[in-house]
């Protein structure tokens, strides 16, 4: 099975794809909604601001593809920004909205903190999560690599797979039925980020 990568200009796409191809996996990176649509498996890379990425997805035709591949519950992998835009809405340069695939706003961190995070931090699974295959292999408390300055203010606890504290905790990695998606870069988390993908790609094929 060829796993869609979504393309609209993402800055780590490239990274992301390379990662992916290291595993082993088989790829078709894709602008277009109707190959979107039939993958079965989609990864939606990101950086950067969430605004622009909604208004590139927008502009592409790619926003209600992506809606529709989730609903239908096709397995979905979203990283950093590709987790941000499942939100509702983001307080990114001001209030705007988002997929609204799940509740929740996207908030600043804390402005007393230096801000973007960026470098190694910890991963701590959710109770409800810890068994879920995503997390196959990586220890709890494992640390992984993050590049962010807002994060997702999740309303349903449930949807949250694990957390990280920096000034606040927040969700840095987020579960619902076949959505998966990751505020951290597992493209460069070393060994742990390359098993996440492994067991993306794994959970898939039996999702």
């Amino acid at each position: 099975m060829s796993i869609a990568v979504i393309d609209y200009g993402a800055g780590n796409l490239r990274s992301v794809v390379r990662a992916l191809q290291r595993i082993g996996a088989s790829l078709e990176i894709t602008s277009d909604p109707d190959v979107l649509v039939a993958a079965p498996a989609v990864v939606l890379p990101g950086v950067g601001a969430t605004r622009d990425t909604m208004q590139s997805m927008e502009r592409l035709g790619l926003v209600a593809a992506i809606r529709e591949v989730i609903a239908r519950g096709t397995p979905f992998l979203g990283i950093c920004v590709g987790m941000q835009v499942l939100c509702e809405q983001s307080e990114e340069f001001g209030p705007h909205p988002c997929l609204g695939i799940v509740g929740g706003a996207v908030r600043r961190l804390p402005s007393d903190l230096k801000v973007p995070q960026i470098g190694w931090n910890q991963v701590c699974y959710t109770s409800h999560a810890a068994q879920h295959p995503l997390f196959a292999g990586i220890d709890d408390g494992s640390d992984f690599y993050f590049v962010h300055s807002y994060y997702c203010d999740l309303i349903d606890k449930r949807d949250v797979a694990a957390t990280t504290t920096y000034g606040v905790p927040f969700p840095s990695a987020l579960i619902r039925g076949n959505l998966a998606a990751v505020q951290f870069h597992p493209e460069k988390s070393g060994r742990c980020g390359l098993q996440l993908l492994a067991n993306f790609v794994r959970w898939a094929r039996v999702a």
